[in-house]
């Protein structure tokens, strides 16, 4: 795995499971609105309400694997606590049926659903980014999905216009910096756009 130096001192990453589905609110619908993406455009059951989302991913955190990963700091404000700053979403192709019927992103061969898994979406809480969070979940996602039979793992990050920041509404993908950070290659391009940007396919095989 590439070097995690420089990581935000203190930093803990741990899926999010049974116990943790408070902290995933906080990532995800920290303001309490009656209707949320909650990481789940990829991975909603066909015909499936919008009001049931809530529900649903509660119901994914609470089984193996977890459908995503929570970063966690030391909290000065609680002493010896810690507070949820981050959050990736991911999950093999074999449970993310939109990617199974992409008509702007590459499909991947059905036999292969089970053991290639997708990074969806990044989210860190404002007043923590740019400090490597993002990276270090990418990271731990990559050791997530190889301990749950992963043999690969893709995103479809944004590329950033030469000399710009990417907006924060469209760096949710991710960027192709960020992926190739951690060890992904660039493999082919997409007809999927973020924020106007045109967006990769970025893989990193975990098997020869």
């Amino acid at each position: 795995m590439p070097s995690l130096a420089g990581m935000t001192t203190g930093l803990r990453i741990e899926p999010a499971g049974v116990g943790r589905f408070d902290d995933v609110v906080t990532m995800l619908n920290p303001r309490g609105r009656p209707q949320a993406c909650w990481c789940l455009h990829w991975r909603q059951p066909r015909g499936s309400s919008v009001d049931g989302r809530r529900d649903h991913l509660r119901d994914l955190s609470g089984r193996t694997p977890a459908p995503g990963l929570l970063a966690f700091l030391p909290d000065p404000e609680r002493g010896e606590g810690e507070a949820v700053v981050g959050w990736v979403g991911l999950a093999p192709v074999s449970a993310s049926t939109s990617l199974q019927h992409s008509r702007v992103l590459p499909r991947v061969d059905p036999a292969e659903w089970s053991t290639t898994w997708a990074v969806m979406c990044f989210v860190v809480r404002p007043g923590y980014r740019r400090r490597g969070i993002a990276r270090a979940l990418l990271a731990a996602s990559v050791d997530y999905a190889r301990d749950h039979g992963a043999h690969a793992v893709q995103g479809f990050p944004v590329e950033p216009e030469p000399g710009r920041r990417v907006p924060v509404g469209a760096a949710f993908v991710g960027t192709v910096g960020l992926f190739e950070s951690v060890g992904f290659d660039r493999v082919g391009d997409t007809s999927a756009t973020s924020g106007r940007l045109p967006r990769w396919v970025l893989r990193r095989e975990l098997v020869s």
